[in-house]
């Protein structure tokens, strides 16, 4: 069978080989498109059974298009750049690669946190990490692994997760929060690990940046989406205390770099996955569920019904 790997950003050679390795192993054959558009992973995706992508858009002209489309994994956690409806009302099992680049957005996020607090190296008097309190909304893979790292920085971390037991927060020694509200109220530092669903956008809002004491920081990993970016603006606008770090822009960057340069920090482009190894351990666990749910319908990570 075939099996497609279209992106638009490239993996790195490495991975490239390690997938090769693994779907022609299986007995599959692999076809490459990279640096590609939506155009060209539809004019390839005709006979593919199984599809790899990363932030690449799969939607109801793609599955149109995949007449064989059994199995598609998106190399990393989130999947909000794939259709799950029209997945799913094409038979086509969706998943993705939870934890694979956990540890590389985790060293992004307190690599943002130190630069910042820091003022860009800039040769003038900072802050330090060490006994400040961090709260972490949503401890999955990456909650855990940015606490992991923060409480080596010495931070006192907490965490709100409602699908989380207390009891796996402690053995992290990570003081479990059963208030969203309580997590902003009693952090000044609040890392955001939600997904973009219907539910969490513009979720973190107004009331909740509100409530973050003096010298609040909002760190957001995650998606952009999940910030009410008019509340954002407010904020800034309103508090001389309050900054705001991302790897994933607003809309409005342009105008809080403009004015709030000091305050704000965000990198070129979402960057918390892009390191060599996240990109090898993604794209082989991708090439490995690709190929497993090929042979007995192995769909342990999957995310549509």
């Amino acid at each position: 069978m075939k099996i497609l790997v279209a992106t638009e950003k490239p993996f790195a050679p490495v991975a490239v080989k390690g997938i090769k390795e693994v779907v022609e192993a299986a007995g599959h054959e692999l076809v490459l498109v990279e640096k590609g558009t939506k155009a060209d992973m539809i004019a390839a995706i005709g006979d593919a059974a199984g599809l790899i992508v990363r932030s690449d858009k799969v939607d109801k002209e793609v599955f149109d298009a995949a007449k064989q489309l059994k199995v598609v994994v998106r190399a990393g956690a989130g999947y909000d750049n794939i259709d799950l409806a029209e997945a799913t009302a094409h038979g086509v099992c969706v998943m993705n690669t939870p934890g694979q680049n956990a540890n590389a957005v985790a060293e992004l996020v307190l690599g943002m946190m130190v630069t910042l607090l820091r003022n860009r190296y800039n040769g003038t008097s900072g802050t330090e990490l060490l006994g400040k309190t961090l709260g972490i909304h949503a401890f999955g893979a990456v909650g855990r692994n940015v606490a992991r790292i923060a409480r080596g920085f010495g931070m006192k971390v907490s965490a709100f997760d409602p699908w989380v037991k207390d009891e796996a927060m402690q053995a992290e020694g990570v003081e479990p929060i059963h208030n969203l509200e309580d997590l902003y109220r009693n952090n000044q530092y609040v890392s955001l690990h939600i997904p973009a669903t219907p539910e969490t956008k513009k979720s973190v809002n107004k009331h909740l940046i509100d409530l973050m004491p003096k010298g609040a920081v909002l760190i957001n990993a995650a998606r952009k989406e999940v910030i009410d970016e008019e509340s954002l603006a407010e904020a800034l606008e309103a508090r001389a205390d309050f900054r705001y770090i991302a790897d994933v822009k607003p809309d409005n960057a342009a105008e809080l770099e403009e004015k709030y340069a000091d305050r704000v920090f965000f990198t070129p482009k979402k960057m918390g996955a892009q390191t060599a190894e996240a990109n090898i351990n993604a794209g082989l666990a991708a090439a490995n569920q690709v190929v497993a749910h090929l042979k007995d319908g192995f769909n342990r990570f999957q995310v549509n019904k």
